[in-house]
């Protein structure tokens, strides 16, 4: 199936230090593409692989689980490692979470993680009601574009997958299994409207990780794909000078010394 125009993969070749982006569930690159740029402009190696079953068509994810979407980001991982003195990870809702396994999984490996609006639980009734629901409707509304920015659009899907969507509840129950060994530098940003993950995944968290250097900021000018929001620029900044922070091959300016 061809891939939805804007959805494709981004990649660039920069310094010595790398960044890895995982999208969310049922999105595509194109949420984070702008961040990924605008790091990408400043001489970092960048890495916005497309997750299996995304970017092309609802039913294409039917198949797929999070074991292929982890699987993926676990890959790009190690491609960024070999090419990379220092990496960092970076995730927005579902791509969080997958950040947040990462973390848990490859300790040291990874220098610090970012991520925005992040997906911990699958929230209501519905969730509740997947296991048998998911053998009897295929789909239900989608969850993208939730952006308060006038003319902002997220390119995904307008229908969610509901076996994806139960294999996705079942990843959350993986990863919050997981939190404490999560140890790494930490800056998590969030929504203060928010009408995809309530804020309670954020506390959640924030109160499980064994991170010890931890900066939480609040987003109060957007919705769930903040990554293209009023509060998008504050977002990238935040980041690059977290990375600064972090890595010395990353100058005040935020230009790579590395080669």
């Amino acid at each position: 199936m061809p891939v939805l125009p804007g959805a494709e993969p981004y990649r660039h070749e920069g310094g010595e230090v790398g960044v890895l982006l995982c999208h969310g569930f049922t999105g595509s690159p194109q949420s984070l593409r702008p961040w990924a740029e605008y790091l990408a402009e400043r001489g970092l190696t960048v890495s916005l692989p497309l997750l299996p079953g995304h970017g092309t068509r609802w039913e294409d994810m039917q198949v797929t689980g999070w074991q292929d979407w982890y699987a993926e980001v676990d890959r790009e991982l190690s491609a960024l490692r070999e090419r990379c003195a220092e990496v960092f990870v970076f995730g927005l809702s579902m791509g969080g979470a997958l950040t947040l396994r990462l973390a848990a999984r490859h300790g040291d490996a990874i220098r610090g993680i970012v991520v925005v609006n992040p997906a911990i639980k699958a929230h209501g009734l519905a969730a509740r009601t997947l296991p048998v629901a998911r053998y009897l409707v295929p789909s239900t509304k989608g969850l993208v574009s939730d952006i308060a920015k006038e003319g902002a659009e997220e390119v995904g899907y307008h229908r969610v997958p509901l076996h994806a969507a139960y294999s996705l509840s079942r990843f959350f129950g993986v990863v919050d299994a997981e939190l404490p060994q999560v140890t790494q530098p930490m800056l998590l940003l969030h929504s203060t409207r928010d009408h995809v993950v309530p804020p309670a995944d954020s506390a959640r968290i924030l109160g499980r990780v064994s991170s010890t250097d931890v900066t939480e900021i609040l987003l109060e000018q957007s919705y769930h794909v903040a990554t293209l929001d009023h509060d998008a620029d504050r977002i990238f900044t935040e980041s690059l000078a977290f990375i600064g922070r972090l890595a010395p091959s990353v100058g005040k300016e935020g230009t790579a010394t590395g080669g």
